[in-house]
């Protein structure tokens, strides 16, 4: 029997507004994700990238059409259910870092287990060695506002990974670094993919970034303009430690 995808949208259509004046974001789109896999979403601003990504990350639900992750519709969850799934499957990584700024990585990277279930006892361990794998072990007592933007980057991401996710949404991870900082952040998102295994959802506008990944998914005017296998992967070079 063949083994369903871990994610299937089917006809997703997203409706902003009101009668008077309506905002199509999403016009029927359809495509499944396998677990393990690595999907960049690219397309112009305003082509539906970001309002996909919070559909099926659980952000959000669509007007119409079909969503199912694991096998199961995310119609048959309630809003705490989805809730529960997404703190506990599903870490993000945003382009503008979401840190609380006056509290320390540590802290910043703790936050999602005051949700999941984990023993508070569990906790300061299973975040340091979050905060380690993105090589910010040096880092853990600082104040987040205190960091450089690749630095914060990289607190975004182990506090995705503090949860254990078998997906990682990343939505312009790379849109706020400079070349050298979006290089290595990369870096850590292909390893996460590669070594760790886990799926990589990635929303960006940068050519460079998404052919890092195994597919490319394009989007225009909130349709499916184009959906590829990347031809030559490319490398993010010496994985970060």
């Amino acid at each position: 029997m063949p083994k369903s995808p871990l994610i299937e949208a089917k006809n997703l259509q997203k409706i902003y507004g009101d009668d008077g004046a309506l905002t199509k974001a999403l016009q029927g789109v359809s495509f499944s994700v396998d677990a393990g896999e690595f999907v960049a979403i690219m397309g112009p601003s305003g082509c539906g990238k970001s309002t996909l990504l919070h559909i099926i990350g659980f952000l959000d639900r669509q007007s119409a059409g079909g969503y199912q992750f694991e096998g199961n519709s995310i119609d048959s969850y309630a809003d705490e259910e989805l809730a529960h799934v997404r703190n506990k499957k599903m870490g993000f990584v945003f382009q503008t870092f979401n840190l609380l700024p006056r509290l320390t990585v540590l802290e910043n990277v703790k936050l999602p287990l005051l949700y999941s279930g984990v023993k508070e006892s569990l906790w300061e361990e299973k975040a340091k060695a979050a905060i380690k794998s993105v090589g910010l072990g040096h880092r853990i007592e600082h104040e987040s506002s205190k960091l450089s933007g690749g630095e914060k980057q990289r607190v975004a991401i182990a506090r995705a990974l503090v949860n254990d996710p078998q997906v990682i949404f990343a939505d312009e991870p790379t849109g706020n670094l400079d070349s050298k900082s979006g290089q290595a952040i990369i870096s850590i998102i292909q390893k996460l993919n590669v070594q760790e295994k886990r799926t990589v959802i990635l929303v960006t506008h940068e050519t460079y970034t998404a052919e890092h990944a195994q597919r490319i998914i394009r989007l225009k005017d909130g349709r499916v303009e184009s959906d590829e296998q990347v031809k030559s992967r490319r490398s993010a070079g010496q994985f970060e430690k």
